[in-house]
């Protein structure tokens, strides 16, 4: 994975909006912890949310699977303040000449008393291939093994998104076995297991 190099940096930044947000640099992507107010103005548009990032919105936001029902779920989530940081990330692509927001990730909620946590992540189709979705789920897992709570980092996914099932496989997920729902496949990897 990192190979011994420190691969973010967790920091609370002031943006535009004069709001304190935080947010982990991996190498290519900033990771902004989404908050009430942040999954607010992604409702309102893709002009709110850029002047509250400081990025562009490409023209075909929301990446798949996060219709508003889906975030109007997340903004609910995010009412218990114990939830903050185990929900929504937004992923801005840093660049020198533009910075966009390529996709979201997360967490399902916080660790279960297991020390579970289930991840999830999207990229706009434009920046697939790119590697930005491994990037995003080792920043993802390195964030969640710093919590003493979490052993266990999982995914699920339907076996025939071979693209998914290659970014947990190239992030040192294994398979576990069937998921919670019907259909769907079931990755982890567990504190110490990292590569």
């Amino acid at each position: 994975m990192t190979h011994g190099r420190r691969f973010w940096r967790d920091t609370v930044a002031e943006f535009k909006s004069h709001t304190d947000l935080r947010y982990r640099d991996t190498r290519r992507i900033r990771m902004i912890a989404a908050t009430p107010r942040l999954i607010s103005l992604d409702l309102e548009g893709r002009v709110p949310l850029a002047d509250a990032l400081g990025g562009s919105i490409p023209p075909n936001w929301p990446p798949e699977l996060f219709s508003r029902p889906t975030m109007l779920m997340a903004l609910e989530h995010m009412a218990d303040a114990a939830g903050q940081g185990w929900s929504v990330w937004y992923l801005l692509l840093k660049a020198p000449e533009l910075e966009s927001v390529v996709g979201i990730c997360g967490f399902k909620g916080p660790p279960d008393t297991q020390g579970s946590v289930e991840i999830y992540y999207s990229i706009l189709e434009q920046f697939r291939r790119r590697g930005l979705a491994s990037e995003a789920v080792q920043g993802l897992v390195s964030w969640a093994f710093t919590h003493v709570n979490v052993d266990e980092v999982c995914a699920e996914t339907f076996p025939y998104l071979h693209q998914s099932i290659g970014v947990l496989n190239h992030c040192g997920f294994e398979f576990v076995g069937p998921g919670s729902e019907h259909g769907v496949v079931k990755y982890a990897i567990r504190r110490g297991e990292r590569r």
